[in-house]
């Protein structure tokens, strides 16, 4: 039954969970209960902690469709569990969508038919007054009540559906599958207010509740933490052993540490809660089916409520679609581009125009262009006379287009980090440390009969000395830095963690517009043809002689620029094409709107100065018509607005006095020739073109047909946008120049040097992105790029890529190493030698790889350097690509359809402080791509310093646990005030300002380690900790052999040499009750607390990630200080430091052999951590990482010396004589295709998908004959 019983939600989605059903059982419920007291409430915290646990273990398994709690487990590589209670309500019907008037069959098994709600609110989804479900029973009292099931998880509700047998969540009308005409046939009436109130049962209240918690709610949670308990519990220990100061610091920092992040966690739902609260509740205006409009809260709209737009805007509280009407948004919460945007009605075809893709199913993505977005601004409406502008709700709360990017905010994916997961297998390392010591002293102590409360005590204290309490502080401080740092570099961060793994990026993709480049295009010149051929290049079209002609009237009209309070506004790029020519755009008034049938429409004119001179008026002329020949002013009857899917506009225009209509159309070059006709468009054309794009300029091209005189404007307001589009006259080209902005080569020079691969994503055309990747230096210019193009099944025909060069390299460049390619390490033959080569393709190519070629995209995105006309999706499935080869991804755009990717890169950076950078870990101040090195310099910085302080912390626990167990072993123990010393004037004092570092000033080829468990720091930790248990052992044997040496008495006096030597009297009645004070105790106190000194300057690594620690005078004073204290009271005891400290007087020459104890420990120390690892084994037998990171970038990466190379092999032959198989999954790609003949694919070559895969792959190379 498990398994036919494991249902799954959200089918290939980024949500898709396993479910299983669970019923509570009482007798378990009880055992449990049990338990709890047993252990004193630990198992209910251990509960807290494990769901699945928790659920196992008080319910029995069940159907999923009698469940009343349910199991859920993420898909994803987290495989996280969660759970979640089944709730019931009753209702009239189980589908919100049926007509309860009219129905009188079961539901459709077609159509959604849902279970379980409950009738009072949950989680803000469910309608605030009294019983709405009681209320329709009394209006549909004919119907039987029906029980509908359902659970609430991440504020979504997930209904049982019979028909499906398994849960699903309602969105709205996107759940019906419309088409385009059925939602203006049947939706764009309104609903009754019972259909109203009958839908709201099921989608509850409008609004996207981002509830505050209450300060004591999230004190619980974020006291419920294991680290947080495990810091109570050494407290506690503490306390019972007397040893209170350290007890009381460790209890300040945790009250600092939780009232610190309650203070951010509060800020930052108190940051989203206002950022959604701007539109949550305002008043609408709504139409009922029966034509009369009624105004209500936006809380109560539902998915099918027709809403009426008013027309002087307002702040959309749901998504809905257009059905009359134009609006004007501004929609910069959702794409970070306050440019606006003009959404025109959703096209209603008429019967007779049923072609093949007249009708499609209406989707949000698809028919954006007509779709108002929750949280978006509608600026100003445009209106028939007496028709309103109306919009029918599609989806409401959170599940909206903001709805979802709040829940992703919300709910965020875990941080999937090797230094995380690392750190915790790390600790349980020290667990198990802490186990033997904790079975030593149990030992120790009955063998020495101990009483029974001190074998607890101390045993106990044993784990807390080797899991240091103090861990997640010192952990933190580093982060904590790092992002003040940031800071201070105008780079704002909303997710700490995600500067650690900052430091790991080995490839950046930039969008292009705005980011690599200006944000605006200028206008460089434009190309008029005339009969079929090319004029000359003009600079500009502000020229009298071209004042009247079709290629300024296009340039005048075909925009779909506004006036907004007066300023002209709208697409940059239509911007700056109008104010090129100089015209003036005017706009009728709502006044003059209302006198007539239809839109007025917008007019455009030249300016006088540029209309040539008229002759005066005679006097018998009359003066209106003289003013009529005079003016010339062109009318925009309709206007069809760009399209990213058609690449082109189109407007229908009219020429004051002229019977006939003009239509004009600019788009992208080879969508717009292919629309004219062929005698009208130049021979040379793609020459023309493909030299402008290769010099990377934006080309739009133009055109012109003049309509039929018997179109009038009636029925061009209703003619279909084909018939318009269609046997045009082609005008000529645009050349619009995308500068680069003047930071951005050098920062991709550093990039590059840095062995750090940069990729260009961009939705500009592909000649141009490969152009502006060659200029900005992201391919250098001897190096090959192949262009994959891509073409779907077809007529039987499998998919295909064919392979061509977009241009030939200037010059043969035959390098020491292919690009990504790795030298086999214990192979003696020389690398093969081959020239560099990138691949580009375009978003279609990109989608056809991905569904057909699944195995060769891995291999074309190790090389793939641009990527262009990518959606906003495609730069999310890229990034996923990317890191399913095991590259740490960076992501820099400037906010406008970026957000999806700079949420999945490993750190995303918005150039934009727009809202959408809520979306982004990172948001830059600075609006160049000059903080992507600094961010990534500062992540490498904390990545060290996280290393560094976890290695020092690690060492701190052992140096201190070798002290203790030694000490055990003569029924001792470090005193109160000894451990307090240590604990906070050396290991607090120094862990926090050995975290101060900054970062190195300059990005360096070699990249740190990504996890602790890596051969240099394990190498350095498990080195350190044998020199450190070496030299205490010796000091503790040493000091019991010495002539002066016996067993110390408060009488002793070995420090005169007086007669008290002799004493050996055992009679211990006035020794301490601990037995503190002691010649062992006191030599290993000072042998261990110059070790701490000496770990945490050995540790504290500077270049080539962090500056010098000489230059953190913090940490240089603390040190100092701490060394100076220390050899002070050695060899100078002042009698009440001593008393304090619990240290007992020694002979001066044990001092002195002591301080070289201490001075060869050091050297030790140093040698191993700085000779041994940094020389000889980081750059050797540890160069594989350095190898891989060289091998990463486009760039020709710098040979190793041919000594270095020599020893290098050599050494690898004998630490690995077996053939090394490189971890990262790019790496071992890599080591593939530099041995494949048949890769880079030849320009001459095909590649077919295969419909029954051999031998793994799913495609074969062919030789095009």
């Amino acid at each position: 039954m498990e398994k036919e019983d494991l249902k799954v939600l959200n089918k290939g989605e980024e949500e898709e969970m396993e479910l299983q059903g669970y019923r509570l059982c009482r007798w378990r419920l009880a055992l449990v209960g049990l338990g709890v007291l047993c252990t004193g409430g630990f198992l209910l915290l251990l509960l807290y902690w494990m769901p699945e646990w928790c659920v196992k273990s008080t319910c029995i398994r069940t159907t999923a469709r009698d469940a009343e709690v349910v199991l859920l487990r993420s898909t994803d590589e987290f495989r996280r569990w969660f759970l979640a209670r089944v709730r019931g309500m009753l209702a009239p019907g189980s589908n919100p969508f049926h007509s309860l008037e009219t129905q009188t069959t079961s539901p459709s098994p077609s159509s959604p038919s849902c279970p379980f709600s409950s009738p009072h609110p949950a989680n803000g989804h469910n309608p605030v007054d009294g019983s709405p479900a009681q209320e329709l029973f009394g209006i549909y009292g004919d119907y039987q009540p029906t029980q509908i099931r359902y659970f609430t998880f991440h504020s979504t509700k997930y209904y049982w559906n019979d028909g499906l047998q398994n849960f699903e969540v309602l969105t709205g009308l996107d759940d019906l599958q419309l088409s385009c005409s059925t939602l203006h046939l049947e939706h764009s009436a309104g609903l009754t207010r019972n259909q109203q109130k009958y839908r709201r049962l099921f989608f509850g209240v409008n609004e996207i509740a981002v509830k505050v918690p209450s300060v004591f709610k999230l004190l619980i949670k974020e006291v419920l933490n294991p680290f947080y308990i495990f810091q109570l519990f050494s407290v506690i220990l503490w306390s019972a052993d007397e040893y209170y100061y350290y007890a009381v610091a460790i209890l300040f920092m945790s009250i600092i540490s939780i009232a610190t992040s309650l203070y951010t966690i509060k800020k930052q739902y108190i940051m989203l809660h206002d950022m959604v609260a701007t539109h949550s509740i305002v008043r609408v205006s709504v139409c009922r089916a029966i034509n009369e409009i009624e105004e209500i809260l936006s809380t109560d709209l539902v998915p099918g409520d027709v809403m009426v737009i008013p027309s002087n805007g307002t702040i959309m509280p749901c998504d809905a679609v257009l059905v009359s009407g134009t609006c004007i948004v501004n929609e910069s919460m959702l794409t970070g581009e306050s440019v606006p945007v003009t959404k025109t009605n959703l096209p209603n075809p008429l019967p007779g125009e049923m072609g093949d893709e007249a009708d499609d199913a209406y989707n949000t993505e698809e028919h954006k262009r007509h779709t108002l977005f929750c949280g978006t601004n509608v600026i100003q409406t445009r209106f028939y006379t007496g028709e309103l502008v109306k919009a029918v709700v599609v989806s409401t709360g959170f599940s909206t287009a903001k709805g979802q990017l709040v829940r992703s905010i919300l709910y965020p994916k875990p941080t999937d980090f090797k230094l995380y997961r690392d750190a915790y297998l790390f600790l349980l390392c020290l667990v198990a440390v802490a186990g033997i010591g904790f079975v030593y002293s149990i030992v120790l102590s009955v063998m020495n009969k101990v009483p029974a409360k001190t074998i607890i005590i101390e045993s106990l204290d044993i784990i807390t000395i080797t899991v240091p309490p103090a861990l997640p502080a010192a952990m933190t401080a580093g982060i904590v830095y790092a992002q003040r740092r940031l800071k201070r570099l105008g780079i704002f961060c909303i997710s700490p963690q995600r500067i650690n793994i900052c430091g790991q990026i080995n490839l950046v993709c930039f969008d292009k517009t705005g980011t690599l480049t200006e944000d605006g295009l200028d206008l460089w010149g434009v190309q008029r043809v005339e009969n079929g051929s090319f004029h000359l290049s003009e600079e500009n079209a502000y020229k009298e002689n071209l004042v009247k002609s079709q290629f300024v009237a296009c340039m005048a009209t075909c925009h779909s620029l506004t006036k907004i309070e007066g300023q002209l506004s709208g697409d940059p790029l239509d911007l700056k094409m109008f104010e090129a020519i100089g015209w003036i755009l005017e706009e009728a008034t709502e006044e003059e709107t209302s006198l007539h049938n239809r839109i007025m429409p917008t007019v455009v004119r030249p300016p006088k100065q540029l209309l040539p001179p008229q002759p005066a008026a005679s006097p018998e002329q009359d003066m209106e018509l003289y003013e009529l020949s005079a003016a010339h002013e062109v009318g925009i009857v309709r206007q069809f607005p760009f399209s990213s899917a058609l690449q082109r506009m189109c407007v229908v225009a009219r020429l004051l006095g002229e019977k006939r209509m003009d239509a004009y159309m600019k788009g992208a070059p080879e969508v717009v020739a292919s629309l004219c006709k062929k005698d009208t468009v130049p021979e040379n054309f793609p020459e023309v073109l493909e030299g402008y794009t290769k010099q990377g300029f934006r080309v739009i091209a133009l055109a012109h047909r003049r309509l039929e005189s018997k179109l009038t404007w009636h029925k061009v307001q209703n003619i279909s946008r084909d018939h318009i589009e269609a046997n045009m006259e082609f005008l000529g080209l645009i050349i619009m120049q995308n500068k680069l902005k003047a930071e951005t080569p050098a920062v991709l020079q550093d990039l590059h040097q840095a062995s750090i691969r940069t990729v260009m994503v961009t939705g500009d055309n592909m000649l141009t992105a490969i152009s502006v990747a060659r200029d900005c230096g992201m391919i250098p210019p001897q190096d090959t790029v192949i262009i994959a193009d891509a073409f779907p099944p077809h007529d039987g025909q499998a998919a295909k890529i064919t392979w061509r060069y977009a241009d030939k390299p200037s010059k043969k460049s035959c390098m020491e190493a292919i690009n990504i390619s790795l030298e086999d390490v214990c192979h003696v033959d020389e690398p093969k030698t081959q020239e560099l080569y990138h691949f580009a393709m375009n978003g279609k190519s990109f989608a056809i790889i991905s569904e057909h070629f699944p195995d060769m995209l891995q291999k074309l995105v190790l090389q793939g350097t641009v990527f262009a006309r990518m959606a906003p999706d495609q730069k999310t499935q890229l990034i996923e690509a990317l890191q399913g080869v095991d590259y740490f991804v960076g992501m820099c755009g400037d906010g406008a359809n970026d957000c999806g990717a700079l949420k999945r890169a490993h750190g995303g950076i918005s150039l934009s402080e727009l809202e959408a950078s809520v979306a982004s870990p990172f948001t830059s101040k600075t609006p160049n791509i000059s903080c992507v090195p600094s961010l990534i310099r500062e992540g490498r910085a904390a990545l060290i310093t996280s290393f560094c302080v976890f290695k020092f912390m690690a060492l701190y626990s052992i140096i201190q646990y070798i002290s203790v167990t030694l000490l055990y072993s003569i029924l001792s123990n470090l005193g109160d005030f000894q451990f307090l010393f240590i604990d906070i004037a050396i290991i607090l004092l120094i862990v926090f300002t050995m975290s101060l570092n900054p970062a190195w000033k300059e990005l360096v080829s070699r990249r740190p380690p990504s996890g602790l468990i890596s051969g240099p720091l394990l190498f350095s930790v498990l080195t350190q900790i044998l020199i450190c248990l070496s030299f205490q052992t010796i000091t503790f044997l040493w000091v019991r052999q010495q002539s002066w040496y016996t067993v110390w008495t408060p009488l002793s006096d070995v420090c005169n040499h007086s007669s008290h030597i002799n004493v050996s009297d055992h009679n211990d009645t006035e020794v301490d009750d601990h037995n503190i004070q002691n010649y062992e105790n006191t030599s290993l106190f000072y042998v261990s607390s110059f070790q701490y000194l000496v770990v945490a300057i050995v540790f504290s690594k500077g270049k080539p990630f962090r500056q010098p620690s000489y230059k953190n005078w913090p940490f240089v004073l603390s040190a100092l200080s701490l060394y100076v204290f220390l050899l002070f009271i050695m060899f100078h005891p002042v009698k009440s430091i001593d008393e304090f400290l619990e240290i007992v007087c020694v002979p001066f020459e044990w001092r002195i052999k002591l301080f070289i104890i201490i001075l060869v420990n050091a050297a030790v120390s140093v040698f191993a951590e700085t000779f041994i690892l940094d020389i000889i084994l980081w750059k050797l037998v540890f160069s594989r990482d350095k190898q891989s990171s060289l091998g990463s970038t486009p760039v020709a990466p710098t040979p190793q010396r041919p000594s270095d190379l020599q020893a290098y092999k050599c050494l690898s032959r004998l630490c690995c004589p077996g053939k090394i198989t490189p971890k990262a999954r790019y790496m071992h790609l890599a080591q593939e295709l530099s041995v494949d003949p048949d890769w880079p694919p030849k320009p001459t070559t095909t590649t077919e998908a295969k419909s029954r895969p051999e031998n793994g792959s799913t495609y074969q190379i062919m030789i095009n004959s």
